[in-house]
């Protein structure tokens, strides 16, 4: 069966506490919104992935955990995978070639600029930055993650949460 990729970007962050450290800031009000109204969205187009995968980044995980409720997902079965925070596009995609083959429909939550970079290598597209909490869905036309490479695939949909095209 064909690979589908869901990459979404961490919800919008808090930086009231200039003490914390960048992997341990939280999530903001805005984000803590935006992430299931996004989620929502994906359940209103019946997609649901089959495994989500995260960095282990607190807003990246608070993300992930918000999409999960919706999608009925259990949060413990987020897998994270630390190589995702601070990745490089070609880091991430060691990541996405590694998935595993049991799932066909996978989201990955993760930051920029490597998930926009990703994007853009794997579809040929020029998407300049995806907003905080924006999903793009690629699909590709291979039976196993280690065939996806550069414009390979196809981008299906780019949403994000001040998108009022829907």
């Amino acid at each position: 069966m064909a690979k589908s990729l869901l990459l979404i970007r961490h919800a919008k962050s808090d930086w009231a506490d200039l003490m914390l450290s960048d992997f341990k800031r939280p999530l903001n009000h805005r984000g803590d919104s935006n992430a299931p109204e996004m989620a929502k969205r994906l359940v209103k187009r019946e997609l649901f992935p089959q495994q989500l995968i995260s960095s282990p980044a607190i807003r990246a995980i608070s993300t992930a955990k918000h999409f999960a409720t919706e999608l009925n997902i259990k949060p413990s079965d987020i897998i994270q995978e630390p190589e995702i925070y601070d990745a490089l596009t070609q880091s991430l995609l060691s990541v996405v070639n590694n998935l595993d083959e049991n799932s066909d429909f996978t989201a990955l939550f993760g930051h920029n600029p490597a998930l926009t970079g990703l994007v853009n290598y794997l579809c040929d597209q020029t998407i300049f930055n995806i907003p905080t909490c924006g999903m793009v869905l690629i699909k590709f036309p291979f039976e196993k993650w280690k065939m996806l490479s550069k414009g390979t695939g196809d981008l299906i949909f780019f949403d994000f949460p001040k998108n009022d095209k829907l």
